[in-house]
């Protein structure tokens, strides 16, 4: 009841039960792809909505912090479609 342990290797400590290489990184499909891209853009848009108004409204650093979050936004978008 209490104090058995499980003789089977946990989902990511063994090899395939085939003994081929296992793949690392399987690609994700390409709708799921661009869906998440498109929700990087729209969360860009709006971290850039922010950085204008903030900076148009005397706040420099938060204009700044909000411009640097859509570029990483960005960049994140675009790796989920290059990479997958």
């Amino acid at each position: 009841m209490g104090g058995e342990l499980s003789t089977e290797p946990s989902p990511g400590s063994a090899a395939p039960a085939d003994g081929g290489p296992r793949q690392r990184n399987p690609r994700r499909p390409l709708l799921e792809r661009l869906g998440m891209a498109a929700v990087a853009g729209v969360v860009a848009l709006l971290f850039g909505g922010i950085a204008f108004a903030s900076w148009i409204g005397g706040e420099p650093f938060l204009g700044i912090m909000a411009a640097a979050g859509a570029l990483m936004t960005v960049w994140a978008g675009a790796n989920t479609l290059v990479r997958g």
